[in-house]
C-alpha cells in the first residue's frame, strides 16, 4: 500500500498572505486526515514564508496519522524535528531562499554530514528520508549514510511524462530497485498529480509514500478537498 501524505505548505502560502488565520492550518490538516490522507508533510522554511515553527508545534500533538517535516538540517532545524519528533525527517539539500526543492542530494560530496544527521534521527526515533534525484549511484550511496529511505524527486518525470511517459518513469523504475536492493523503502514527490500519479504508481508497485501539495490544493479549488484527496487515494489504489 502506498500511502498519501499531504504537504499542506500552500494552504500556509494562502494564510500568510493576509496575516490572519483564514484558512487555518490546524484544520485543514485534521480535514485532510478525516478525508483519508495518511499524513501530513510540512517544509518549515528559515523565513517562515509558509509553514511556521509554531505551526508545526500545533500540529504535532493534534495529528493522528504521520507527521513528515522536510527541510534543509540546519542546527535551528534539527532543534526543531528532535523537540518535536516526528514520524519521518526527509532530508533536503535546499538553500534557504528556494522558492521550492529543486535537485536530490549529492551525497558522495555530503555524505560525512548527512551519516550524522541521520544517526542523531535514529537516536531520536525518527525515520529519516534523504531526497535524491532518479540515479541509482545516488541511492546506493545514501543507504551507506544509515537513512531508512529516500525519497524520489519526481519533476523530471513530470515534465517528461505528457510526451514519453515509459521514457519519463524508466529512471524512476531503475532507482526504485535499487533502492530496495539496498533495502531502503521509497517516497516520492515533486510534482506529482492526478494526471500522472497512476501510471507512477503502476511502475513503482513497492512505493511507500508520496508527497503531493501543490498540485493537490490547486485540484481541491475546483473538486473540494474531500472529493481530490480521494481521487488521489484512489490513483495510489493497488
Amino acid at each position: 500500500m502506498t500511502n498519501l501524505s499531504v504537504n499542506i505548505n500552500k494552504v500556509a502560502t494562502l494564510r500568510n498572505a493576509r496575516g490572519e488565520n483564514r484558512p487555518d492550518l490546524l484544520t485543514v490538516a485534521l480535514d485532510c486526515e478525516r478525508f483519508g490522507a495518511q499524513g501530513i508533510t510540512v517544509h518549515p522554511r528559515p523565513d517562515q514564508r509558509h509553514v511556521k515553527r509554531q505551526d508545526v508545534l500545533d500540529l504535532r500533538p493534534r495529528l493522528k496519522t504521520e507527521f513528515n517535516i522536510e527541510g534543509y538540517p540546519s542546527p535551528e532545524f534539527m532543534e526543531l524535528v528532535l523537540r518535536v519528533r516526528p514520524e519521518q525527517v526527509t532530508l533536503v539539500p535546499d538553500a534557504p531562499d528556494a522558492v521550492t526543492s529543486s535537485a536530490g542530494w549529492d551525497v558522495a560530496a555530503n555524505a560525512d554530514f548527512l551519516t550524522s544527521i541521520v544517526e542523531q534521527l535514529r537516536q531520536a526515533g525518527i525515520r529519516s528520508s534523504i531526497f535524491v534525484d532518479a540515479d541509482p549511484a545516488q541511492v546506493r550511496l545514501a543507504a551507506k549514510t544509515g537513512a531508512d529511505r529516500v525519497e524520489l524527486y519526481t519533476k523530471p518525470y513530470a515534465d517528461l511524462y505528457p510526451t514519453d511517459p515509459e521514457r519519463a518513469v524508466a529512471p524512476f523504475v531503475e532507482a526504485a530497485a535499487a533502492a530496495l536492493q539496498c533495502g531502503l523503502g521509497v517516497n516520492a514527490g515533486h510534482d506529482l498529480s492526478l494526471e500522472n500519479l497512476e501510471y507512477f504508481h503502476r511502475a513503482i508497485p513497492r512505493l511507500s509514500e508520496v508527497s503531493i501539495g501543490h498540485a493537490l490544493i490547486c485540484d481541491a479549488l475546483y473538486l473540494g478537498l474531500e472529493e481530490t484527496i480521494r481521487r488521489y487515494r484512489k490513483a495510489l489504489a493497488d
